[in-house]
């Protein structure tokens, strides 16, 4: 969760947040309060996010 938080730049509140809402890769469970995420995944994730916005910022 620590690496995914930075990869994302999230708080774990808002992964937590995003996973509920079925808006972020799907964690494994590992034991009792472990989850891991697969890497490429999240890195599809982040990239699926930039090609979503709308445009790239102007420059001056």
């Amino acid at each position: 969760m620590k690496e995914v938080c930075a990869l994302t730049s999230l708080s774990r509140t808002m992964v937590n947040r995003l996973r509920v809402a079925g808006r972020f890769p799907e964690a494994v469970e590992l034991g009792d309060r472990r989850v891991a995420f697969v890497r490429s995944e999240v890195l599809a994730w982040i990239d699926e996010r930039i090609a979503g916005r709308s445009s790239p910022p102007r420059r001056r």
